[in-house]
């Protein structure tokens, strides 16, 4: 049996290839359009505005095709989805890098007249983004052009085939930008002008200031801390003669707070309380059990002489010790549910620490602020923690957890100009030899022993020498004391 040959009679027909060459060559421009803006987004650079004491940079979000949706604001590295929404498929992406206080703006605060403050923010960050599409626009075109020089010199193209192609390419993403994407995000500029501050961003408002303790002024201390259990030394023995609120706050004669004062031989004023957070210790009440612990910033504030202020904070804020409880009961620490719980907790303390970092600079003494990371308890060996569940794959998820955490604290303090400590552990962790971290069976698990409240005030005693050495080679009036060595911090100074 003969088959028939099955023929498409219109393909040899002229206007048929034509039309088909042209339906082809409009697809390979519209992707070309499409992938020249998609990159131009990742490679134009965000464009830097200064107001309020504060730098901003203004670029945008990764496009989608919905045609509406929120921005995004990077908070110390944390991507935080604004509370307004944005129309088009191009929306800001605003950063915040530093934060500075200047004569001006501190004229401007004190004046009460924040109204001015507020206003110059909102028309720069418009300012700002219409900067950045005039930007999007000649880098999208830029690589509209490149890759059609690159499509004409694989198919070996005339020169005139190469510039027409070539114009015809960044004139089309040109009006793309312009018509397609920008038009329908034009309401844009309107709706950065209507935010204040950033806190309009995402949708809080900002703690309010901590008021002074009553009472009166704490004479002669030279340094105070601030913090959790870590910085109060939870674990180890109490301080001499303890009063009710070093009982409830686990104040230790071991913490790294009493180590500075002796080999400083400073008047050290350790306000540190267990389970403190951001909003429940340091800038509001903290309640433990029947007792109501002051904020720590309030009873600071009435230390006006100090010189120095070590925060060490954010452990209880992401609930770290329910996190790692979970993980050890967990067949994994990095399952969708724990993981987005993090983000979620994270994204909070960034908003938190803000609030605290703002409250800091604003301090009418302007002390010197130190910010503690805090320390590997793990180190590299785990196998003494596989009886409660903590594989050497989990502690990796808590690792690269507390790394995030540590990467906020760095961040916001570079922000703000503050200086920041990383105690190191290593070869002390958990399951060697000589740990600087409390069994998993004692009082205060993974919580620093007398050496590791040792290890974290040597490098508060670094960090501290090197603000101090940076101080004497740019003097500036009024600047505070600080150690200018590492001395042993072992060793308590002599009585004579």
């Amino acid at each position: 049996m003969i088959r028939p040959r099955l023929r498409i009679p219109d393909a040899g027909r002229p206007w048929v290839r034509r039309v088909r060459n042209a339906v082809l060559g409009v697809l390979v421009l519209l992707a070309v359009c499409l992938g020249s803006i998609w990159l131009a987004v990742r490679l134009t650079p965000m464009q830097t505005v200064t107001a309020a004491g504060q730098t901003v940079e203004v670029g945008a979000v990764a496009p989608d095709l919905s045609l509406s949706g929120p921005g995004e604001l990077d908070l110390f590295g944390e991507a935080l989805a604004t509370r307004p929404h944005f129309q088009g498929p191009i929306r800001p992406r605003l950063k915040l890098a530093d934060i500075t206080l200047d004569s001006q703006v501190g004229d401007i605060v004190r004046s009460g007249d924040h109204d001015t403050l507020r206003l110059d923010l909102s028309h720069q960050l418009a300012a700002g983004w219409t900067r950045y599409c005039a930007w999007e626009i000649v880098v999208a075109a830029g690589c509209a052009a490149v890759v059609a020089v690159a499509v004409a010199g694989i198919r070996r193209a005339p020169r005139r085939t190469t510039l027409v192609a070539t114009a015809v390419s960044v004139l089309t993403v040109c009006a793309v930008n312009v018509l397609g994407v920008y038009l329908l995000a034009s309401g844009t500029p309107q709706a950065l002008k209507q935010v204040r501050t950033l806190d309009d961003l995402v949708g809080r408002t900002p703690a309010q200031p901590v008021a002074p303790a009553k009472g009166p002024a704490l004479t002669g201390v030279h340094a105070v801390v601030l913090g959790d259990s870590t910085a109060a030394g939870i674990g180890n023995p109490l301080v001499e003669d303890p009063t009710a609120l070093d009982k409830t706050c686990g104040r230790s004669s071991d913490a790294y707070a009493e180590a500075l004062a002796r080999v400083n031989d400073w008047n050290v004023l350790n306000l540190a309380c267990q389970g403190a957070t951001v909003t429940d210790g340091l800038l509001g009440v903290q309640l433990r059990g029947e007792q109501a612990v002051p904020p720590q910033l309030a009873l600071a504030q009435r230390a006006s002489g100090a010189s120095v202020f070590i925060v060490s904070i954010g452990a209880n804020d992401m609930n770290w010790a329910v996190l790692t409880g979970l993980c050890a009961k967990a067949p994994v620490c990095d399952d969708k549910a724990s993981t987005a719980y993090f983000k979620e907790q994270l994204a909070t303390f960034s908003q938190n620490y803000l609030d605290l970092l703002q409250q800091l600079t604003d301090l009418p003494h302007h002390p010197d602020i130190l910010i503690n990371q805090y320390y590997d308890p793990f180190g590299t060996d785990t196998a003494c923690l596989a009886k409660d569940g903590l594989t050497k794959a989990k502690a990796k998820v808590l690792k690269s957890r507390l790394a995030d955490l540590n990467a906020v604290l760095r961040n916001g303090a570079d922000a703000f100009g503050f200086t920041t400590a990383r105690p190191d552990f290593e070869g002390h962790g958990l399951c060697s030899p000589q740990p600087f971290v409390q069994n998993t069976a004692d009082q205060a698990p993974l919580h620093p022993t007398a050496a590791g409240e040792l290890a974290i005030a040597l490098a508060d005693q670094q960090a501290l020498a090197r603000l101090d050495s940076r101080r004497a080679a740019t003097p500036t009036p009024g600047g505070t004391s600080a150690p200018t060595d590492s001395p042993d911090l072992t060793q308590k100074p002599s009585s004579g």
